[in-house]
């Protein structure tokens, strides 16, 4: 037994010179085994997985007593010549991780652990590099004179703005006349259905009349495009529009007073900030009476506007006499030499009788200052409300002596058609139209652009 110590001892130690012997002393081992002590441990059994590699492996050998493990050991030690003696290192690398936990609670604290498989180097790729372009030569170009360049853009946004805030209006129009005259010869059926067209984009009876005679005219029982039908339209309300295109002009009058009267809601108060906001663009100096007492909504509005444009606001709390404001506002104006005067007036609904009389109130006191004011009464018009504006326009003109319209929300409604029907009833001037919420939302009319948009045909 103390032979078989040795040869493990000089096994570990790795002196492999006396590996011949020990099987001569294995052969004399008493084959019988009475002593079965060392079968409880099962460890001896992993024993072949742990000797996978060369160097020295950490056998634990407690069954020192059993012969024929031990013959086996020593006949597989005794083979030192064979060719493959490094069978086992593909498993060792297979199992890195498991051999060194093995070793360690199995070796000596002499004997060093088989090192582990060396990982393979991370191949690392160098961040690419940041490439700097170099910047281009900045060249200097004569700036143009703001002088001639914003007359001819702003004229081409706004007719741009105009076409698109009679889309609606146009392709009412324009989509029934499509459909009406595509490869069909004129005729009676026809031209009753251009007439029912155009009433109902309430052009009014008068002035479909006009065109549908302007249509039949040398044309009957003979095709005719829709585009041409779009022309003839076009020319016939540039005809009836033509004459009420008057801009507005002050008055040498000082202060110019200008009454702003209209219903609830049709944009009175937001008109005043945008013609005063014109008005001191173009240096004169600007005042805003708040006349509308009832709503203290319309005293902020235009307060606000008042200090976004550079004008003085006179007004009282809600509820004070709008007359007497009126009054006040017409003496400060020509203590403080004021060009302009806007007086803004409550929305009323023309078919009230004595919200009409207080709307006249106001024009008796403005003409105790100066006989000759209001200078000028603009009616504001919602374009959305349609035939009802025919009669604001009739009855604003008797009670406030009406001198001139501005039309707003034509981009809200199919309904712009309106503004033709007033104009070949009244013949009153439009001074102006509103496509949006801005201040250049506003802008003088032009009666050709108006009727181009409308029929649908290109704006110049």
């Amino acid at each position: 037994m103390s032979g078989f110590f040795k040869k493990l001892f000089n096994r570990i130690a790795g002196k492999t010179e006396e590996k011949t012997p020990p099987i001569e002393e294995a052969e004399t081992l008493p084959a019988p085994e009475p002593e079965p002590l060392p079968e409880p441990e099962p460890e001896p059994q992993p024993e072949p997985e742990i000797v996978a590699t060369p160097e020295p492996e950490p056998e634990r050998r407690p069954s020192l007593i059993l012969p024929r493990k031990g013959e086996e050991e020593l006949s597989a030690k005794a083979e030192p010549k064979k060719p493959e003696p490094k069978k086992p290192k593909p498993k060792a690398k297979a199992q890195p991780k498991a051999k060194p936990k093995v070793e360690a609670s199995v070796v000596d604290e002499t004997t060093v652990p088989p090192p582990l498989r060396e990982p393979e180097p991370e191949k690392i790729i160098p961040a690419a590099e940041p490439i700097f372009y170099p910047e281009p030569p900045t060249i200097e170009t004569p700036e143009p004179e703001p002088k001639d360049i914003p007359v001819s853009m702003e004229r081409k946004g706004w007719l741009s703005r105009l076409k698109d805030g009679l889309s609606k209006s146009s392709k009412t129009i324009t989509g029934s006349i499509t459909s009406i005259f595509t490869k069909r010869k004129l005729d009676a059926g026809m031209l009753g259905e251009l007439e029912d067209v155009l009433i109902q984009a309430d052009l009014g009876v008068v002035m479909a009349e006009r065109i549908v005679r302007a249509v039949s005219a040398g044309r009957y029982d003979r095709e005719i495009e829709p585009e041409e039908v779009k022309r003839i339209l076009a020319a016939e309300v540039a005809k009836v529009l033509k004459p009420v295109e008057v801009p507005f002009n002050f008055g040498a009058e000082k202060p110019f007073v200008i009454l702003v009267v209209g219903v609830n809601g049709s944009g009175k108060t937001t008109t005043i900030g945008k013609l005063g906001a014109i008005a001191t663009s173009e240096g004169f100096k600007v005042m805003f009476a708040a006349c509308d007492t009832f709503r203290a909504a319309a005293i902020e509005q235009l307060t606000l506007w008042g200090e976004r444009v550079g004008a003085r606001t006179v007004s009282r709390p809600t509820g004070s006499d709008f007359s007497g404001l009126a009054f006040d506002a017409m003496t400060e104006a020509r203590e403080t030499g004021t060009d302009i005067l806007l007086i803004d007036t409550a929305g009323r609904l023309q078919n009230k009788a004595y919200l009409m009389d207080e709307l006249d109130k106001v024009v008796r006191v403005v003409k105790k200052q100066d006989a000759t004011a209001p200078h000028a009464v603009l009616l504001v018009l919602d374009a959305t409300t349609g035939q009802n504006a025919m009669a604001q326009v009739e009855i604003f003109t008797k009670v406030a002596g009406v001198t001139g319209l501005i039309m707003t929300k034509l981009d809200g409604t199919a309904r712009g058609g309106i503004l033709v029907a007033i104009a070949e009833k009244f013949k009153l001037p439009v001074h102006a139209v509103g496509v949006g919420e801005r201040v250049d939302d506003l802008q003088p009319f032009e009666a050709e652009a108006f009727a181009r948009a409308i029929a649908g045909l290109e704006v110049r």
